[in-house]
């Protein structure tokens, strides 16, 4: 709270918008009309001058400025003097409320809006004030002594307040100097924690558009990894998923809309969603695989974004499964006592969206009794395995001996899936630029 002190001079009402003049033959001064700023102060607005190296404004909000010296000389800290506009009700602050205004010293006794204000509101008229500048520092005034309403004024949104017949003219540039910083520390301060609130929520919402697979009742475990190419995000334009049907049967697909943008990211959402909705109604293969299409072509923004895709339904016995693949690399089955390798590919249809009315032919593939299935998207093996740019990519086979070092070293489920997308991404030099998905099904005897 400022130290009370004498009052001080007026400013010269040349700096007012209460021009004042003698009338012939002395008495007291009488009021003019508001005065325009001068050229200096065009050129500063224009300029858009900030407090740092242009003259501070401060538009006093008075109901008798004319009549009352209550605002001394002022200075900012270099020396500069400190600009002031008086204003003698609301409707005339809101004219004068200009970009170039920093600072508000409002006289808390100032009649408030009949309209707005409560009768027993004694801030009424600040209220009033914050919600027509919530972009300038505020200073209260008032009555001295009267310390309690001013704190109150703090707690409403003030950034500090004073008291009208103590002040001085060195704590008062002070107190305008800090109350424009605090309003800007404040402000600062807010739009970070909205970034944050905003960034919570966002992800939030990514973190529950990711998958929870439906496998009760089912004796296959599952894991999976998710990496999103998009920096600070959770959620890519890959998507995967697996649920168990009535009849025994688990469905699991993964799949990748071209590009890893928010847009690509909303229509991968889609369609894994619409895949477990038309698996669960009953939809397989090929039929599955043209309503997927369908929904595609009518919800993408371009007409050229396609999506790659790999499905396969493991009979209810464990043993053996049907793949179809459209456009998109073929899983990896690791089975006990050989290498692991890729399922066939022969058979791969075009992917999503790009040829009307084609055709995805369903591959049996004999599993066996114990196995574990990796399904992958292409941003697994599209990263470097060499140095620099110009270094080979990782690709199908060297992905294959990766693995297979990894389970060579007793690496099993998720640390297996693990290992291997922090080894692509070593091997890269960095982290993979493209969105990275990978799935994995076991089933021990």
């Amino acid at each position: 709270m400022p130290v009370p002190v004498p009052r001080q001079r007026a400013i010269p009402a040349a700096e007012s918008g209460q021009a004042q003049t003698a009338p012939p033959g002395g008495g007291p001064l009488a009021p003019q009309p508001p005065q325009k700023d001068n050229t200096v102060d065009k050129a500063n607005r224009k300029a858009g001058h900030g407090t740092g190296g242009a003259q501070l404004t401060l538009l006093l909000i008075e109901d008798d400025p004319g009549g009352s010296a209550i605002v001394p000389e002022l200075t900012d800290s270099s020396g500069k003097p400190i600009r002031v506009r008086t204003a003698r009700n609301l409707t005339e602050a809101a004219r004068l409320l200009t970009d170039d205004v920093h600072c508000i010293l409002l006289d808390l006794a100032l009649p408030a809006p009949g309209r707005s204000a409560a009768p027993d509101d004694e801030l009424a008229v600040l209220r009033h004030v914050l919600e027509l500048a919530p972009r300038h520092a505020v200073l209260a005034l008032t009555a001295s002594g009267d310390a309690e309403r001013g704190a109150e004024a703090v707690r409403v949104g003030a950034q500090d307040y004073l008291f009208r017949d103590e002040l001085d003219g060195r704590l008062l540039s002070r107190a305008i100097r800090y109350a424009v910083e605090r309003k800007r520390s404040d402000t600062a301060e807010r739009r970070l924690a909205e970034g944050k609130l905003r960034a919570q929520e966002n992800r939030r919402l990514e973190r529950g558009l990711l998958p929870t697979p439906l496998l009760d009742g089912s004796s296959l475990r599952f894991a999976a990894r998710y990496r999103p190419g998009r920096s600070r995000a959770l959620l890519g334009g890959d998507f995967y998923d697996a649920v168990r049907t009535p009849d025994g049967t688990v469905h699991a697909m993964i799949g990748d809309v071209c590009g890893h943008g928010p847009d690509e990211a909303a229509l991968g959402v889609e369609l894994r969603i619409a895949w477990r909705a038309l698996t669960l109604a009953g939809l397989c293969g090929d039929e599955l695989l043209n309503t997927l299409q369908q929904v595609l072509e009518h919800e993408r923004a371009d007409e050229e974004i396609f999506a790659t895709l790999c499905t396969v339904d493991i009979a209810p016995d464990g043993r053996r499964a049907g793949l179809c693949l459209a456009g998109h690399p073929s899983p990896l089955v690791i089975t006990p006592g050989r290498p692991a390798k890729l399922l066939p590919y022969e058979n791969n249809g075009p992917a999503l969206g790009l040829l009307p009315g084609a055709r995805w032919p369903r591959m049996q593939v004999e599993l066996g009794p114990e196995w574990s299935l990796m399904l992958y998207t292409d941003g697994l093996i599209e990263g470097r395995a060499g140095d620099g740019r110009d270094g080979e990519r990782l690709g199908q086979d060297g992905m294959l001996d990766m693995v297979r070092r990894q389970l060579s070293e007793g690496l099993r489920g998720e640390d297996l899936l693990r290992a291997a997308v922090n080894e692509a991404r070593d091997l890269n030099g960095g982290e993979l630029t493209d969105d990275v998905a990978v799935v994995l099904l076991d089933r021990e005897p």
